[in-house]
Parts: structure tokens; sequence; C-alpha cells
């Protein structure tokens, strides 16, 4: 395993966001990342049907996207979202737990490009795809 994908590993857990919400670290390799987050009726959208809310399941796609990009070979010091565009394609099943898997496709020098799928236990049916970039912040020569 990287250094990269290894420090990645550290700090994803100690998020505080990321403890909110209950996220665990799946997989994590050179440029993909996959985190879980479990259902928790705290993270409830709609009462009535029990579908979790979408910025809860935004929020573990920014983090898996973000995971993905520190793995990256060509991985940063640091990194933060620019842009992250989510389309929902169905509600989340009540009751399931949510897995986001992100892989960093291109690094240029100031900005990594992510695609990301959120799914539920029906991995053939997404509840969110999107993609997204990150910038670069380099180390210090």
């Amino acid at each position: 395993m990287t250094d990269k994908v290894t420090h990645a590993q550290a700090v994803m857990p100690s998020l505080p966001h990321a403890q909110s919400l209950g996220m665990i670290v799946d997989q994590m390799s050179a440029g993909s990342a996959a985190i879980t987050m479990p259902y928790d009726p705290r993270l409830i959208g709609d009462p009535a049907t029990g579908v979790l809310h979408g910025g809860a399941i935004s929020a573990l796609m920014d983090t898996a996207s973000g995971a993905a990009v520190m793995c990256h070979p060509s991985a940063p010091a640091a990194t933060a979202t620019l842009d992250l565009r989510i389309d929902y394609m169905r509600p989340a099943t009540p009751g399931q737990a949510i897995t986001a898997r992100a892989v960093c496709h291109h690094v240029t020098r100031t900005v990594a490009f992510v695609r990301v799928t959120a799914t539920d236990a029906d991995e053939s049916r997404p509840v969110a795809m999107g993609t997204g970039t990150f910038t670069l912040e380099r180390p210090s020569a």
C-alpha cells in the first residue's frame, strides 16, 4: 500500500462529518475509494417514506471523491471540492446502507477530476451518480 493511500485511510475516519454520519472506509487504492454510510433514522429526509436525505448522500459522495483524489498517485498535499454535480436517479431504499464508489480518472497540475456512484443493496440501479473537480495543493518545494 502506498503512503498516499495509508495517509488517506488515516485522515478519512478522523473527519468530524464522517464520524457524525457514521461513514466507514471500505476500500482505498491508487485513485479510488469506496465509503459506506449505514442507514440512520437521524438522516431521514422524508419521514413518510423513511428515505435518507439527499444532503447526507451528497456528503458521502463528496467524501469518497476527496478520498479518491488523496489516493491518486499524483496526490496533492491537500484537496478541496471545487465543483460536485450529482444526479439523483432514485430514492435510496429505506433501511439500507449507501456506498459511494469514486474514481479519480484525470489529474492536471491544479485540478483533479472524479466520477462517483452511490448505491444501496441494489448495485445495478444507482441511487445517484456524480462528477466532480477538486483543487490540488502541492507540497512546498
